[in-house]
């Protein structure tokens, strides 16, 4: 089959992104096709992919999220902005209430978090601290670490914890033992390891399904929730989150509602060859670059350097 798709990214989290509104595949499916133009050593590769979807009496429209290995997440932040985005020049509106897998979130559109760049606004919860919720069947203590978690359900499962400094190898190998499915965490779980730097977060994540990657939107929301349950920050304070793909803006509040604004960037529009019974794929025919968008993020991640 032929999709059309739109490669886009949000903080340098990227995603081949299809408006399947009017397609008709199985979940399996559906899996195939990530699994194929989500492989980084693929002709598309992405975080995951994204699918825009029809909405009902309560949402304007829907987003469906499936991870490089063919798994559905319960969200993606980063990816739900590019997907609001879609939803409102599909719609011609500027906001909407977006229905997700097991959740609801409200979306908008926003003034440029720098020039050119195309911004939205979000905003999930309550999120859920509750250990059940997050798929803990146990007691925290019993991760193979030293380090003090906090679990978070954005509603897709986070193990966040504050460091010095990041170590990477340790990040990679507590997130392997979580993507491992052990008794502890047999849904298994995203795992952020969490630096302070002034009023500042920076965030690395091993990310449920796909692995260490340069940006995660639900973990630096439950990040910042985190930040603000811990007293690391105030509640309802705005706080600038750093990744290795970017920065977003965001705040806590008290009743755990998480507000995220960052950007929405479209890089091109092409249309692929897809077997979803293969996990396969031919080779995209790009039919219009956005130099301009990609020009305006690279500008202001340098800017911020």
């Amino acid at each position: 089959m032929r999709l059309a798709f739109v490669k886009c990214h949000g903080s340098g989290n990227d995603f081949p992104l299809v408006d399947a509104r009017a397609l008709d595949l199985s979940d399996a499916e559906w899996a195939g096709v990530a699994r194929a133009l989500a492989d980084r050593n693929g002709p598309v590769g992405g975080d995951g992919l994204l699918l825009l979807t029809a909405g009902d009496d309560s949402h304007a429209f829907g987003m469906r999220m499936f991870n490089s290995d063919g798994s559905e997440a319960e969200t993606c932040l980063n990816g739900l902005r590019c997907v609001a985005r879609a939803g409102f020049e599909a719609f011609g509106i500027d906001a909407a209430e977006v229905k997700l897998k097991t959740s609801s979130a409200s979306v908008a559109r926003e003034a440029g978090l720098a020039p050119g760049v195309a911004t939205v606004r979000t905003q999930v919860g309550p999120a859920s601290i509750a250990l059940a919720d997050v798929g803990i069947r146990g007691a925290l203590d019993q991760l193979p670490s030293d380090r003090a978690f906090t679990a978070v359900a954005m509603p897709n499962p986070h193990l966040v914890t504050f460091v010095d400094a990041i170590d990477e190898v340790e990040l990679v190998a507590l997130g392997q033992w979580c993507e491992s499915g052990p008794a502890l965490i047999p849904g298994r779980a995203n795992v952020s390891f969490v630096e302070q730097r002034g009023p500042d977060l920076f965030v690395r994540t091993f990310e449920r399904g796909v692995g260490l990657t340069d940006s995660c939107g639900s973990a630096m929301a439950a990040s910042i929730l985190s930040a603000a349950l811990t007293g690391r920050v105030p509640f309802d304070a705005d706080v600038r989150v750093f990744n290795k793909g970017g920065l977003v803006r965001g705040r806590a509040g008290a009743d755990r509602m998480v507000t995220i604004s960052g950007n929405a960037t479209f890089l091109y529009d092409a249309s692929i060859e897809v077997d979803p019974a293969t996990a396969t794929a031919g080779a995209p025919v790009v039919h219009n670059r956005r130099e301009g968008e990609a020009q305006a993020w690279d500008a202001a991640v340098k800017a911020l350097a």
